[in-house]
């Protein structure tokens, strides 16, 4: 049984949250607090699975209250509850920076009690599912599987707040995932597009990896991370300001540039067409894949489609299994494919399933990846370009 402490101060919302997941096999509801400060306390009294936060708060807000919390309960997940407009994007961003583990937008627009009750249910219950076993570090696996690239940066990232620490001395791959065997390509071509898909701790884990990236990248980069209209907006304009790469919200038309990341909006597919020797951008309204739009595997069939083996493409943490399809397309047209690990991950939904599904390359830990990537690209180029 998950055990869950909500936190909000409308008691509106408390209810409405209560209610929510009275009905859902293998969830508890422990406690309610009505601000920051007072789940302290609960927390400690209750031990709760997982947390959920609101945001604006009175004594001490959901932000403060995460940084607080990480100081004492470093593993413990954190969903925060946010409003679907700019400032709530803005905000959510900011817990996650601070350490709360995912987020779910408040309902609006609905009609009645009981379809907000279901809307909740909806975003909430699966997260809650997903994150409320992570809550004791994985133990390590043997060695299996190739070794990474020589030149990935050594030494760890600090630890996520909700994560074991990633260390460098971590096996290359974890569990009894297949992995691709190094001969099936031959010798190693020229890559010209990076193309990553992520979800539930995506902020997080592109944050790291965009920052182990050089402004001189000499190929673009194109990234659908599931998330809400404003917010792809928002997360976009934070990691142009906080990484060394130029980073978008992708529009319609825009052609793609070396050293630029291209991110799908909400709810709106990206995938890519050409005009002469140039990649041009396109929004798709076509239906949700894998329950999402954005979704990965449509982003991934579009980039094997224009580029086939000169693809590189990357699957970090996420919940369900979108980007395994695309993966498979990928590697049909000559692509290589890199996962993060379990012991990395919030949630090795996606990466477990491209993994899983035998069609990874390597299976590396966050802290390795971005060295993987700047590796894989160098191959082919002269290190006067590629610095």
């Amino acid at each position: 049984m998950i055990s869950v402490l909500v936190v909000d101060d409308s008691v509106v919302v408390r209810r409405l949250i209560v209610d929510a997941l009275g009905e859902a096999p293998g969830i508890q509801v422990v406690g309610t607090a009505a601000n920051g400060l007072l789940a302290q306390a609960k927390i400690d009294q209750l031990k709760p699975d997982v947390v959920t936060m609101d945001i604006e708060m009175p004594e001490m807000n959901g932000i403060e209250a995460v940084r607080e919390l990480r100081k004492r309960h470093a593993v413990l997940p954190v969903i925060m509850f946010s409003t679907l407009s700019a400032a709530g994007a803005s905000a959510t961003l900011e817990a996650l920076s601070a350490g709360a583990t995912d987020y779910v937008t408040k309902p609006s627009n609905v009609g009645s009690v009981k379809e907000s009750i279901a809307a909740v249910r909806e975003q909430l219950v699966p997260k809650i599912q997903a994150l409320g076993g992570r809550r004791r570090p994985p133990a390590a696996a043997p060695p299996r599987g190739p070794v990474p690239a020589a030149g990935a940066r050594p030494g760890a990232l600090p630890a996520r707040p909700g994560l074991p620490p990633a260390s460098a001395a971590r096996p290359a791959t974890v569990g009894p995932a297949p992995v691709r065997p190094a001969t099936r390509r031959g010798t190693q071509g020229r890559i010209d597009i990076l193309a990553i898909g992520s979800s539930t701790g995506g902020p997080d884990a592109l944050t790291k990896v965009l920052l182990g990236l050089p402004a001189d990248l000499p190929v673009p980069v194109v990234i659908t991370q599931h998330m809400p209209p404003v917010f792809t907006k928002m997360f976009a304009e934070r990691l142009d300001r906080s990484t060394p790469l130029r980073v978008v919200e992708a529009g319609d038309g825009m052609e793609l540039a070396a050293g630029t990341v291209y991110i799908a909006p909400g709810d709106r597919h990206l995938i890519f067409n050409r005009r002469g020797t140039a990649t041009l951008t396109q929004l798709s309204n076509a239906p949700q894949e894998n329950s999402c739009r954005p979704a990965v595997d449509v982003m991934f069939r579009s980039v094997a489609a224009l580029y086939g083996g000169t693809a590189f493409a990357a699957v970090l943490t996420g919940m369900g299994q979108d980007g395994r399809g695309g993966a498979k397309v990928l590697r049909d047209a000559g692509a290589e494919i890199l996962a993060q690990d379990e012991a990395s991950s919030v949630v090795w939904g996606m990466p477990g399933a491209v993994a899983g599904a035998g069609l990874a390359d390597e299976i590396l830990p966050l802290d390795r990846i971005a060295g993987a990537l700047l590796n894989r690209v160098r191959v082919g180029r002269s290190p006067a370009v590629a610095r």
